[in-house]
């Protein structure tokens, strides 16, 4: 399938070499940090999810309604962050969706009920998926225009940024208020935006290169072929988004729980797994460059459906965090390519599709494992997260022949 939207500012250079001017190099590096940021923060809020639960008082099935309210308001507002791109351009809506994060990131831990919680993580995810849709958006035209398939990296700073808010958050669980805690994040958010988005503000998404007689650029029409592409790797996107979902959401209440872990080593536990997607995001470019898109995708779903059977069922803490580290390391590459190829394929739009379908996994995830840990219990709920990483693993090789641009 051809490539779309090759860009003007795309410059040739050889197998790992900084083939970017200065302006992309900058660029590239404040939307990094502007990943590692939504990492950090959504990792900063996901280890306190105990102790806002005793504070609320929410039972395993209120606690997943409430949770509910992250993937719902994401969803709510990722298609309309995908227009709102095409219109004011995706780096400005990152800048003013990064404000908005840092702000509601303080709100769960000022609540005491599972009803207002719930309300108040219909803003953070609403602030969480447009942040989510703009940079992804931002990314997508810096990958084209850079010619290597860098979309991983982006995401790895993602995880990176998971990890050591998740590290952070062990740390002070001891000895630091939700609300203390939340309030200093809040306070890095905003002096980490404002030191990043001034970069991305003066530099314009690259434009896509004059196609047309009168020098416009085509705008995309995708024929029925090419949204059924879009909707193929959204599925991915979905099995890939309920695994983050679910351990970000109760993997620390699994080990703590269940494993009888301490709440610091609970926390460990999505370090852990962050920790392992960071590693495999590092190496997701070369991994691509080698193996291609959909061998990538099927191993990847692969190990995850391994790990994740380990992580889910193991006697022990340390072997569950084992299981989570394999998880994190097969599900590492898997979200970066569904979304970069939809993008390729349809811009912001098709961003916003596939992001929208990957946290509908995110917005089934949290109740369906409330509702399954009442009904039998918390690791065999999480195995659910094993089947969808296999679903993923097929998926992706039946885009073997659609893989490639």
């Amino acid at each position: 399938m051809p490539q779309l939207n090759k860009l003007r500012t795309a410059l040739p250079g050889g197998p790992g070499g900084n083939t970017a001017p200065l302006p992309l190099a900058r660029l590239r590096t404040a939307l990094t940090v502007f990943f590692a940021l939504d990492g950090f923060l959504f990792a900063g809020w996901v280890v306190r999810i105990p102790a806002i639960k005793h504070q609320t008082g929410a039972s395993a099935a209120t606690l997943g309604l409430a949770l509910l309210g992250v993937s719902a308001g994401a969803v709510i507002t990722m298609m309309l962050t995908g227009r709102l791109c095409h219109r004011f351009g995706s780096h400005p809506v990152t800048v003013v969706c990064g404000v908005l994060l840092s702000l509601s990131i303080a709100l769960p831990a000022q609540t005491h009920s599972a009803l207002s919680l719930g309300l108040v993580l219909l803003v953070f995810g609403a602030a969480y998926g447009g942040t989510n849709v703009a940079m992804n958006s931002a990314a997508v035209d810096l990958v084209a225009a850079l010619r290597r398939p860098v979309m991983p990296s982006f995401h790895a700073a993602f995880s990176l940024g998971g990890m050591i808010g998740a590290g952070l958050g062990g740390l002070v669980a001891g000895g630091l208020s939700p609300s203390a805690h939340l309030l200093v994040l809040t306070g890095i958010g905003l002096l980490v935006t404002a030191v990043a988005g001034p970069v991305v503000l003066r530099h314009p998404a690259p434009k896509p290169v004059p196609v047309t007689p009168g020098g416009e650029a085509r705008p995309k029409r995708l024929d029925g072929r090419a949204r059924r592409v879009v909707i193929l790797f959204g599925m991915i996107a979905l099995c890939t988004a309920y695994g983050e979902g679910a351990l970000a959401d109760w993997g620390a209440l699994h080990l703590e729980q269940d494993l009888q872990a301490h709440p610091g080593v609970a926390a460990a536990g999505y370090s852990m797994f962050a920790l392992a997607m960071t590693v495999g995001r590092l190496s997701g470019t070369a991994l691509l460059e080698r193996l291609g898109q959909t061998r990538t995708l099927v191993a990847g779903g692969g190990t995850a459906a391994a790990g994740m059977l380990l992580g889910s069922l193991a006697p022990t803490t340390w072997l569950a965090l084992l299981g989570f580290a394999v998880t994190g390391l097969g599900l590492a590459n898997i979200f970066p390519v569904a979304v970069g190829r939809a993008g390729e394929l349809a811009g912001p739009g098709g961003v916003a599709a596939a992001s929208t379908l990957g946290y509908g996994g995110m917005l089934l995830g949290p109740p369906a494992i409330g509702f399954l840990t009442d009904w039998f219990s918390l690791p065999a709920a999480l195995t659910t997260v094993a089947l969808l990483a296999a679903a993923a693993a097929a998926l992706g090789y039946s885009a073997r022949n659609v893989a490639h641009p």
